[in-house]
Parts: C-alpha cells; structure tokens; sequence
C-alpha cells in the first residue's frame, strides 16, 4: 500500500494513476500537506511505502523523513524530487529515506524504485551509488542490495528484518505488520537459518547492523 504525498496536482494526480496502473502495486491514498502526511502516518496501519516530494510546500522533506523515522522506523520513504540528486539524495539517505530519484525519469523508473525500496533495497542511479562508494559514505555500492542469504530472502522475512534491525521488538512487529506474535516468531526461526546466525540476539545485531548500512 503506497502512499503519494506531493503539494503540485498534475504531479500527485500522475504518481497516484502509475500506482494504480501497477498491478503490483496498491494505492494507500495521498496527501498534499505536511498535516495530512501525518494523519496518514499516524494511521492504523500504516501505509507500506510512502513516496515524498523532497519539498512539501513551505515544510523541508528532510525534516519530514526523520519524523517519519521517529514514529515508523520500519516505514519506508522514496524520494521523487525535482532537485538534483548530486546534491540532496545524500542528505536524503542520511536523514533515513530508503531511495531518491528524481522527476524527470519515466514513470518506469520511479515504479522500479518503487518495488526496489519495499523489497528492503536503497534505491539511488548507479552514478549515485558508485559516488557514495567513492566519497567513502558506503564502502561498496553492493551495499545497498538485499542481505545475501541462502536461500534468498522474501518480501515478507526481509520487512521483519527491517523492522528487527529498527529495534522493534516480537511483539512490535506484529503489531506494524498485523500479524501474531507466533508468525513474527516464525520469519525470525526463517531468518535464522537463512542468514546463518545462531541465536536471537545475534540476528538482532545482523539487523541493527544492515539498517544502519542501508
């Protein structure tokens, strides 16, 4: 369930109908202020990925993304901006959204980013990563790809992931995900296994440590 928030009509109205051309992908709703993105936020449940136009009236969308993070740390955030990314996806990450691409790519692009942030990937064009990676913010552009595990992590084990490495606790996450604390319980025995960690406190910190990277 995305959610498209975004201040110019003809932008919104363009975000709103490729979401729901996507026959992957489902429309939460929209929001047009800083007021109704909170409203959606606080909202129970929350939408699964909310797509944020880096300047949201008068309001600055970096600050919008660390409230974001404060109250849903498990709740992605995709960038579409009309400002380079050169100089604000950077700032963007770094305040904790999960990708940035600007406005002038096709609507195939932002889908693509789209799909790529709630599977659990950063997304940022492969110029950006690789400057990240030569700047020394990331050491790899590797980095922003999915965890290796064998076999390969599914949507759901890799949202738990997340969510564990956020800090949410079994129960959190089955709250966030509208799940029982049995099935929560469950992915992380998956994830276990999968990622090769032995014990509970050690998948914690595998999590802690991939959010933190990502």
């Amino acid at each position: 369930m995305v959610l498209v928030v975004d201040d110019h009509p003809l932008i919104r109205c363009g975000l709103v109908q490729m979401i729901e051309s996507a026959p992957d992908l489902a429309l939460y709703g929209e929001a047009a202020t800083t007021e109704e993105l909170t409203l959606a936020v606080d909202s129970d449940p929350p939408p699964d990925l909310i797509i944020l136009d880096l300047m949201l009236g008068n309001a600055d969308g970096l600050d919008e993304i660390k409230r974001i993070r404060a109250f849903r740390p498990g709740l992605p955030v995709l960038i579409v901006s009309l400002h380079d990314e050169l100089v604000y996806a950077e700032r963007a990450l770094r305040a904790g959204a999960a990708g940035f691409i600007m406005k002038k790519e096709p609507m195939t692009e932002v889908l693509s980013a789209a799909r790529a942030v709630l599977r659990g990937s950063i997304y940022l064009s492969g110029r950006m990563k690789v400057l990240l990676a030569e700047n020394g913010i990331v050491s790899d552009p590797c980095q922003f790809l999915v965890p290796e595990a064998d076999p390969p992590l599914t949507d759901r084990e890799l949202h738990v992931y997340r969510l564990v490495g956020a800090g949410l606790s079994t129960k959190q996450v089955a709250t966030q995900l509208k799940i029982s604390v049995k099935t929560v319980e469950t992915y992380r025995e998956h994830l276990k296994l999968k990622l090769s960690v032995r014990n509970a406190g050690e998948l914690v910190q595998s999590a802690k440590r991939w959010v933190a990277r990502v």
